[in-house]
This record gives C-alpha cells, sequence and structure tokens, in this order.
C-alpha cells in the first residue's frame, strides 16, 4: 500500500513539473521567434522599438523622409524568404504606411509606452489591470467580406531583446491591403503640389476633391429626383398609393449614397481621419435607403387595400366595424414593425460600421452604464410606444371612433408611436400624448352598440306642467325623422332651489350626428317652452327676483 502512494506521488509530481514550463511559456510577455528580419541590413538609424507608440513613431519618422529600408525594421517580415526580405520590406513598409495614412486613425493616447505594454490608465477592478500585453490591436481593416485586424506583437528573438513590430499577419495581408486601399491612378496622376502636405494630415487634393465630390453626390440626388418626378403633378406625388412615389425617396438616397462610395473608395482613396466619418455614413446611406424602401413599399400596398381616411371609416353600416378593426391592427402591426426595423437597421450599422470598432470600442466596454443612460432618456417614448400598442391591441379606441374626451366630440384620426390625434367637431385637430390618452377615461360612441342616447337637459320652474312640453318633445323627433319610441323618455331627473330638471332623450343610430342632432332638438325645445311660457303657466323659474332677495338681504 505504502508503496502504490509512493508511485502516486511520484507521478504527480511528474506532471506538475512537466506543467510548470509550459505555464511560464504560456504567461511569457513576448512571442519567442528564432529570428527576426535577418534579411534586412543592419538597422543604421537606430529604431526605437521598445514600446509600441515608440515604435509607430519611429516607423513614421523613418517612412516621412522615404527611408524604407529603416521604416521595414518595424515590421515582422519571418514570413518573407530572407533573400526577398529587403525588396519586400521596402513596399510593405509603404503599403503600411498608405494604411496609416488612409484607413487607419491612431488613438495615440491608447498607445502604451512602455515595454510591457501595460496600460495604466485601467482601474483596479479593470480585468486587464496590471497584465503586460504581447499584442495590440491598432484597427479593424474591411477586405473583401472580412474584416482584417492591424496588430503590433511583442516578439523575441532567440539572439535579441524583445521588440514591437508590425505583426506576421498584418504583414502578410499589406500586399491586398494596399492594391485595396492605395493610392489610385487618378491621384498618381496628379501634380506633386497637389499631392503635397496641407493642413490636419490631408493633402491639397483631399482639401479641393472633398467638397467637390459632395457636389457631385447632391448632383446626383437633383437629377435621380428630377427623373422620378416626370409626369407627376403636386396632387399625384402626394398620392400615398403610389409606388413611384414610395420608392422616389429611398433611391434618391441610395444613388448619392452610391456615387460618394465611388467617389471615396475608387476613383479617390481619402486619408483615414475623413474615411473614418465617410465610411460610416454610406453604410448608414445604404441600410436607411433599403429600410426607408421596404416601409415605403409596404406602407403604398397597404393603402391600397386598407383605407386609414377619418370620414370613410366614421359612417355607420354594415362592415364598418371590421374595417375600423383592421385599419387599427394595420396600424399597430406598421408601428410594430418599424420599431422592428430599426432596431435591425440600428445593428446592421453598429456591426458593419468601422467607426464603431475605432470610436466606440470605449463605449462598448461602458455598454451597461450607456445602456442605463439611454433608458432613462427614452423612458418616456418607449412608454408611448406600449401605449399606442395597448390601444391598437385592445381596440378601446379604433381609427374612427367618435369620442368624447374632456369634453370634447372629436373622431379618432391617428394613433402613432408617441400621440392620438383626435379630430375635433369643428374640424381642429386635438393631438393628446398616448399616455395620459390611456390614463383618462372617455366615453367610445361608436364601440359596440351604434345606438346612442343623447341628454338634453332643461331647468324648468317647480309649477311647469311637463306634459305640453313632453308632446312638443314627441312631435319634433317625428319631424326630425327619429323613429326609436322604446329609446324615448322624458324625466325628471333633479330639482333644487331654482327649480326641476327635466332630461329629454334623443335616440341616434349614428353617433356621427347624434350630437347635432340633440343640438337641435335643445334649440326646438327652447321655442316650445318659450311660447307655453307666454301663455299658460310660467314654465322658466324667475330667476331674477331669487337676485334681487339675494342682493337685497343682509351681509355677515
Amino acid at each position: 500500500m505504502s508503496i502504490l502512494r509512493t508511485l502516486l506521488s511520484a507521478c504527480l509530481a511528474v506532471l506538475i513539473l512537466a506543467a510548470l514550463p509550459a505555464q511560464a511559456q504560456e504567461q511569457t510577455p513576448w512571442y519567442e521567434i528564432e529570428t527576426l528580419n535577418e534579411g534586412l541590413a543592419p538597422d543604421d538609424q537606430a529604431m526605437d522599438l521598445q514600446t509600441p507608440r515608440s515604435s509607430l513613431e519611429s516607423f513614421l519618422a523613418q517612412a516621412s523622409r522615404g527611408n524604407w529600408d529603416a521604416a521595414a525594421h518595424a515590421l515582422d517580415l519571418s514570413g518573407i524568404d530572407p533573400a526577398d526580405q529587403p525588396s519586400e520590406g521596402r513596399a510593405r513598409a509603404l503599403d503600411f504606411m498608405h494604411l496609416l495614412q488612409r484607413k487607419i486613425v491612431v488613438d495615440w493616447y491608447d498607445l502604451p509606452d512602455r515595454p510591457d505594454g501595460l496600460d495604466s490608465r485601467l482601474s483596479p477592478e479593470s480585468p486587464m489591470a496590471g497584465m503586460a500585453r504581447k499584442s495590440i490591436l491598432l484597427w479593424y481593416v474591411e477586405l473583401g467580406e472580412r474584416p482584417t485586424p492591424i496588430r503590433i506583437n511583442r516578439v523575441k528573438p532567440a539572439d535579441g531583446d524583445p521588440v514591437w513590430v508590425v505583426s506576421r499577419q498584418t504583414v502578410d495581408d499589406l500586399p491586398a491591403l494596399g492594391a485595396a486601399f492605395g493610392p489610385s491612378r487618378l491621384e498618381m496622376a496628379l501634380p506633386p503640389a497637389l499631392r503635397s502636405p496641407a493642413f490636419w494630415g490631408l493633402q491639397w487634393w483631399e482639401v479641393l476633391a472633398l467638397p467637390i465630390g459632395l457636389a457631385a453626390t447632391l448632383l446626383a440626388g437633383w437629377i435621380t429626383q428630377k427623373l422620378l418626378s416626370r409626369g407627376y403633378n403636386r396632387n399625384r406625388r402626394l398620392a400615398p398609393d403610389s409606388i413611384l412615389v414610395a420608392v422616389r425617396g429611398p433611391i434618391v438616397l441610395l444613388v448619392m449614397t452610391l456615387v460618394l462610395s465611388t467617389l471615396t473608395n475608387r476613383v479617390f482613396i481619402f486619408s483615414g481621419r475623413i474615411d473614418t466619418i465617410l465610411s460610416p455614413l454610406t453604410i448608414i446611406g445604404i441600410v436607411v435607403s433599403m429600410l426607408w424602401l421596404v416601409v415605403n413599399v409596404a406602407d403604398a400596398l397597404v393603402a391600397r387595400l386598407v383605407s386609414f381616411d377619418g370620414a370613410e371609416l366614421n359612417a355607420i353600416g354594415e362592415g364598418q366595424e371590421r374595417r375600423r378593426s383592421v385599419a387599427t391592427k394595420v396600424s399597430a402591426l406598421r408601428r410594430f414593425m418599424l420599431v422592428v426595423i430599426a432596431v435591425i437597421g440600428t445593428a446592421i450599422v453598429l456591426n458593419e460600421a468601422s467607426v464603431v470598432q475605432s470610436l466606440g470600442l470605449s463605449l462598448l466596454a461602458s455598454a451597461g452604464t450607456l445602456t442605463l443612460i439611454a433608458a432613462f432618456a427614452a423612458r418616456n417614448i418607449l412608454s408611448n410606444i406600449m401605449a399606442s400598442l395597448q390601444i391598437s391591441l385592445n381596440q378601446s379606441a379604433r381609427i374612427g371612433d367618435k369620442i368624447l374626451y374632456q369634453g370634447y366630440v372629436c373622431s379618432v384620426e391617428r394613433v402613432n408611436f408617441t400621440f392620438v390625434q383626435l379630430r375635433v367637431w369643428t374640424g381642429k385637430r386635438l393631438v393628446v400624448p398616448v399616455v395620459d390618452f390611456v390614463a383618462e377615461p372617455f366615453e367610445n360612441w361608436t364601440m359596440q352598440e351604434h345606438l346612442t342616447l343623447f341628454e338634453v337637459i332643461l331647468r324648468l320652474d317647480h309649477r311647469a306642467d311637463i306634459g305640453p312640453l313632453r308632446d312638443e318633445y314627441h312631435r319634433i323627433l317625428d319631424d326630425m325623422d327619429i323613429h326609436e319610441p322604446e329609446s324615448r323618455g322624458v324625466m325628471v331627473s333633479d330639482h333644487d332651489a331654482f327649480g326641476q330638471h327635466v332630461l329629454f332623450l334623443v335616440p341616434s343610430l349614428d353617433p356621427n350626428t347624434g350630437w347635432v342632432q340633440s343640438c337641435e332638438v335643445r334649440e326646438k325645445l327652447l321655442a316650445a317652452a318659450r311660447e307655453i311660457d307666454c301663455e299658460a303657466t310660467p314654465l322658466f323659474p324667475k330667476m331674477r327676483a331669487l337676485d334681487d332677495e339675494i342682493e337685497a338681504s343682509p351681509r355677515a
């Protein structure tokens, strides 16, 4: 038993000792290689490759002087035959210089100036705090259908000290990157004066070509707009069901985006400072134009199938309930699809635009905080959107419904993302935030039963005989062709010191005209009451005498 325990302990010790070198190798803060650029001539410029920043600065200094032999020492040429390293080193150093000028914006504040590459700005809670680095990502460049990382690595040859150089993988990709993003033929044909430095890291041809390219983009959009608008008058341009009108705006934006992309990626290759702005703009333009096209075409097709006209939906008749329900549900589906499309478009832009990985790395690191801030800022918008979907789903206020909201007799005209548009009977529009509309009670006169009872209340004297006025009430309804005898009624609903309250019911099968009919009935009842008041027992209370008594009474 003791022999077996001894053997197990010995095996465990051997395994631990075997793992120690591998662990030490894994924690080494550099990549070990046999030789580094053995085919290059000795570095007579004494380039400083000790830190990431000094290595990049030394490369830029030698490249700006045209000393490509010295600049090649900042590249890891291990993947190239030593005999070809001098010529290939010069060519690839030139390609890397073009890449730095045209596609990469170096964040010098984020580039460590320490041999170990440690970022001293990180907080102690960060997982990378206090850790040495042996590879640093400078940028991502879109090459073909994949993003190509541009890195600098810390390597240690067997016979030398560790140094920071452009990674071997990046050096292998430099010929393809140089061919894609190097100077165009048109640029090389320009006079040397235009290719000389101007300001802000730009060349003179860029200062002149940028406004010309923007003007050409606007001109292309204007021409496309004119071509797509030929033969259409003003009324036709506003037609919601026209497919040509629906696709015109997105196509104009798409043409402008493609022209700008062609000018900036084929005709001229701008520097990284401009490309960092233009590349995301072209991606955003393409994504927005395509999503805009989908939404507009869908709206045009829906407009041909479903009517959203308030006058048509307000009408009472067979099938109108279903038309109002369908219009409201389609409107809700459209808003939901807009939210989905906006989310998809944002995801595509964030995934494709290189500006995100350049300017957004630090933002992504604090995504939790940004999410909280954005959610707090957009809480009202999100509340309104959810409330609008709630209205559309529970059908409490459909498009075309006649409602009474805060004393306004109006019809529902639109249920938008953040507000409900109501059409008052006078023709005015009442715009109410969706959250407030949902929180306030309202009367829906079109919901379920179409028969609606409107009330006309008259205050009459206590001695008034209601019988003659009741007969006038029935005659008035008969003259107005209101034939719902079971829904008619004249009742004394209340009384006070000034008289009795008499309630006259006005039935209506059309809520859209019922309120107007009740006003007409009120007018005729008052006219009839005045005639009865002059001929027989007074109907109206004597308010003037009571007011005189109140004024004559002594005050406390």
